[in-house]
């Protein structure tokens, strides 16, 4: 049997607490204190945090399967654990002095939506001044620091700005199909100073202050990985779940049991064979990655080709997964007393996200045909 890296045995040691409170979590569309405090203690909120603060600055495909066993109990437990991950490493493009203030103290998380709003940072004396408005900030109740990136006025340039959650004004619109523990809330500023310290390049190695690997990677990319092991943590879920079912379950209208129907056999054995080359593509594209960073300083196109692919199939294989086994299961899994109907509507928000995008498959052929990709990635 292979060693289990230490992160992942703690993430599995904790599953029974995050299943137990999934319903919680739905209900109050946040993650139950005793999980976060249960997240905060063992560290999974520094696992891409630079190790002089006492981070982890984990390997990507380990944190990858950390954050598909927490999602295998829970998909916006893991989900949150991810985004604000790739949040954290904003660490290694700060100061010190100003990273230890945000980052150093174990609570120290940092959650921000998307890029793509209108708004614009004005530069002014000393730093900046900055109004907007954005959605899905995942993560937001647990956080102590919000971020937000804007083009900065006149140039073409986009900086991220980093300011304390008592700064913004919240607005609660988090109400969805899935993932809805994960408080992925409105928030807003409006004429809010921000110091140049706390506004910089991110994924650029003008401010990056760490020669870790790791960095190497952008925050999009360790995105991407990490989302496509919450996929897969909830896909494991429902098939593992499916297993479970007792032998003798017959579905309405069918002469013998589920097990013995020959289409959910062959489904069961397709399912298990889609999430195993998935999971293997996502690792692998990870490592290699990591490992040509490693000899050479920065990986090549066609890894980085592969790291897109890897993950929105690792997404979308995970779709695929609980899509057909919620409908092998018949009417029952529609009721929110059997562990299918959760899932398959977290499954269904996962792939909606943009590291799900159908759209990547165009980009990756692109590149693979010669032809310019379209999409950044």
């Amino acid at each position: 049997m292979p060693t289990v890296h230490p992160q992942v045995q703690k993430a599995r040691d904790l599953m029974p607490l995050i299943a137990a409170a999934s319903d919680e979590n739905d209900e109050t569309r946040e993650l139950a204190k005793p999980v976060v405090e249960a997240l905060i203690e063992g560290g999974f909120f520094t696992m891409l945090k630079t190790k002089s603060l006492g981070g982890m600055e984990l390997k990507p495909s380990i944190f990858a399967r950390v954050t598909e066993a927490l999602a295998h109990a829970d998909g916006s437990t893991g989900w949150v654990v991810c985004q604000s991950n790739g949040c954290s490493t904003t660490s290694a493009y700060l100061r010190p002095n100003i990273a230890q203030e945000i980052f150093g103290r174990p609570d120290g998380i940092v959650a921000w939506g998307p890029p793509g709003s209108p708004y614009e940072a004005t530069p002014v004396e000393g730093g900046y001044r900055i109004s907007g408005k954005w959605r899905f900030m995942s993560g937001s109740q647990n956080a102590t620091w919000l971020g937000a990136h804007l083009r900065v006025a006149g140039t073409k340039e986009t900086k991220t700005f980093l300011y304390p959650k008592s700064s913004a004004a919240f607005h609660d619109i988090w109400h969805t199909l899935g993932l809805r523990g994960t408080a992925s809330n409105e928030y807003s500023v409006d004429n809010l100073f921000i110091p140049h310290e706390r506004a910089i390049y991110r994924d650029d190695p003008r401010d990056r202050r760490s020669d870790s690997p790791l960095y190497r990677f952008t925050s999009n990319q360790l995105y991407s990985i990490g989302f496509g092991g919450v996929a897969l943590g909830i896909a494991r879920g429902t098939m593992d779940a499916f297993l479970g079912l007792p032998r003798e379950k017959t579905r309405r209208g069918a002469g013998k049991p589920m097990v013995e129907n020959n289409v959910v056999q062959s489904h069961v054995a397709q399912s298990e064979a889609r999430w195993r080359s998935a999971r293997y593509f996502l690792h692998a594209a990870a490592d290699e990655a990591l490992a040509t960073i490693e000899e050479c300083g920065e990986m090549a196109l066609d890894q980085r080709t592969r790291l897109r692919l890897a993950s929105t199939w690792a997404i979308q294989s995970s779709r695929e997964i609980v899509n057909t086994l919620f409908h092998d299961c018949g009417s029952m899994a529609v009721f929110e007393e059997n562990p299918f109907e959760r899932r398959l509507r977290d499954i269904d928000t996962v792939a909606q996200q943009g590291q799900g995008r159908i759209l990547h498959y165009e980009t990756v052929g692109q590149v693979m045909l010669g032809v310019s990709p379209e999409n950044i990635f």
